[in-house]
């Protein structure tokens, strides 16, 4: 994609699409502790004593290792595709490493 249809892109949407808000960020960490406390399998290492959810989808947020996607409602009743690795990483990097 040349950076004019990209420029266009953002501009149709209102958010660039390689990052995330606040609110998605909560949510994404949110869901994916629900799924770990329903028994989802935990993508990294944990200390054997970490059983908070909450920590552990934290941890998998900081590793890039959340598996999920994410599809961004728009005022013209379309959804748009997130990249959620690079999201994450973009939100990372802004935030030098920490969630909050």
């Amino acid at each position: 994609m040349d950076k004019i249809s990209k420029d266009l892109d953002e501009k149709k949407s209102g958010w660039p699409k390689d990052r995330l808000t606040r609110f998605e960020v909560a949510r994404v960490i949110g869901a994916r502790a629900l799924q770990i406390s329903l028994g989802a399998p935990i993508l990294i290492k944990t200390e054997k004593n970490d059983f908070d959810p909450i920590n552990i989808a934290e941890s998998e947020f900081k590793e890039i290792k959340i598996p999920m996607t994410i599809k961004r409602p728009m005022p013209d009743n379309s959804t748009e595709t997130i990249d959620i690795k690079k999201s994450i990483k973009n939100w990372l990097e802004e935030k030098n490493g920490e969630i909050c």
